[in-house]
C-alpha cells in the first residue's frame, strides 16, 4: 500500500513539473512580445471583452514561490556568450552555491532543477530566433542576387 501511495505522489510531482515547464515555455515566448499584462487588461476593457486567462500574458506572480526564487537566483548569475558569433550559451554556474547560501534557499536541488529547465528553454528559444534571423538574411541576399557591389566614384 505504501508503494502505491508513493508512486501516486511521484506521478503528481512530475505532473506539476510538466505544468511548470509548459508555463516556463509560454513565459519565454511571451517575453519578446510588446504586450504585458497591464496593456492586455486595458485592451480588453476598451473592447468591452472579458479577459481570457489562456491568452493573458504571464506574470512572475503566477508561478509557485519556489519557481519565483529560481527566477531570482537565475537572474543573479552571469550570462555566457560565445565570442565570435555572439551566441548565448547560458549562465555561468560558478557562484550558485554562494547565492543559495546568501539567500538561504531551502530546497537547493529542486531550485537548481527549475533553473536548469528554464535555462534550457531560454537557450533553445534564443538559438531558434538566431536561426530564423540567419535564414531571413539568406533569403534577402538570395533575392537580391546575393551580390553586393560597391563602387568608388571619384569626381
Amino acid at each position: 500500500m505504501g508503494n502505491r501511495n508513493s508512486r501516486r505522489s511521484r506521478k503528481f510531482y512530475w505532473e506539476q513539473v510538466g505544468a511548470i515547464q509548459t508555463l516556463l515555455e509560454r513565459y519565454v515566448k511571451e517575453q519578446d512580445a510588446s504586450i504585458d499584462l497591464e496593456k492586455y487588461l486595458r485592451i480588453c476593457e476598451q473592447l468591452g471583452q472579458e479577459p481570457d486567462p489562456q491568452k493573458m500574458p504571464l506574470d512572475l506572480s503566477e508561478f509557485p514561490e519556489q519557481v519565483q526564487v529560481a527566477f531570482f537566483i537565475f537572474d543573479l548569475l552571469e550570462d555566457r556568450w560565445e565570442g565570435m558569433s555572439g551566441s548565448y550559451l547560458g549562465k555561468s554556474w560558478n557562484t550558485l552555491g554562494y547565492f543559495f547560501d546568501l539567500y538561504g534557499v531551502q530546497d537547493q536541488k529542486e531550485t537548481l532543477y527549475i533553473m536548469k529547465m528554464y535555462e534550457g528553454i531560454v537557450v533553445k528559444d534564443r538559438s531558434q530566433k538566431a536561426e530564423q534571423r540567419r535564414k531571413a538574411e539568406e533569403r534577402r541576399n538570395s533575392a537580391s542576387g546575393g551580390k553586393k557591389y560597391t563602387h568608388n566614384v571619384k569626381g
